[in-house]
């Protein structure tokens, strides 16, 4: 199973094809601060699929690690694509359920880089997991499909919740989680500002 978990560095195969996409014309990040990483990740149904993300040399190591205790946990993930499949699109990642992590980016209105734009922050399966917060006395849910996995107290398939498998995980491993935010909620949103 060793060998179906693996840190590449970014070589011009994988180059072609995030420039221009996740790695913008703009972006601040070197390329060599970045890793490309193929895992295994189990569905709903238990099928066996193989994933890719590019994230930062930082969290490169732990990402595999987590993944990997979360494909023997059986914990089901849907996607895990490069989010250049969706043209570097969050909104149409994020609506496939497709759990990524790198995409070159500002925070609104900053220019400030954020964690994903470092590739410091992963989303887990977001469509079931959205961000939620109240805009301009309007609730705002990313992704839009999202809406009817607001109440987290309903059940549905692939929801995180505070002491599952992935929270714990993630946290053991120095991350912190968007669903512990006050004020606003981002279920989907694992993140290390290191």
């Amino acid at each position: 199973m060793t060998d179906d978990f693996k840190i590449f560095e970014i070589d011009d195969e994988i180059f072609s094809r995030i420039d221009g996409k996740s790695y913008k014309k703009n972006c601040t990040v070197p390329i060599e601060n970045l890793r490309y990483l193929r895992v295994l990740h189990k569905d709903l149904s238990g099928n066996i699929l193989t994933g890719e993300l590019i994230c930062n040399v930082k969290i490169a190591a732990d990402l595999i690690d987590i993944l990997k205790n979360l494909y023997a946990a059986n914990y089901p993930i849907e996607k895990i694509a490069l989010i250049d499949e969706y043209n570097a699109d969050d909104e149409l990642s994020m609506r496939a359920n497709n759990s990524s992590c790198f995409n070159f980016r500002f925070i609104s209105y900053t220019t400030t880089v954020s964690l994903h734009g470092l590739g410091m922050a992963v989303d887990i399966n977001p469509l079931y997991n959205p961000y939620i917060k109240m805009v301009d006395g309007r609730l705002s849910i990313e992704p839009a499909t999202g809406a009817e996995y607001v109440d987290r107290d309903k059940i549905f398939p692939y929801k995180i919740e505070p002491d599952d498998i992935c929270v714990k995980l993630f946290k053991a491993h120095g991350f912190l989680w968007g669903g512990d935010w006050q004020g606003k909620k981002d279920y989907q949103h694992f993140y290390r500002e290191d």
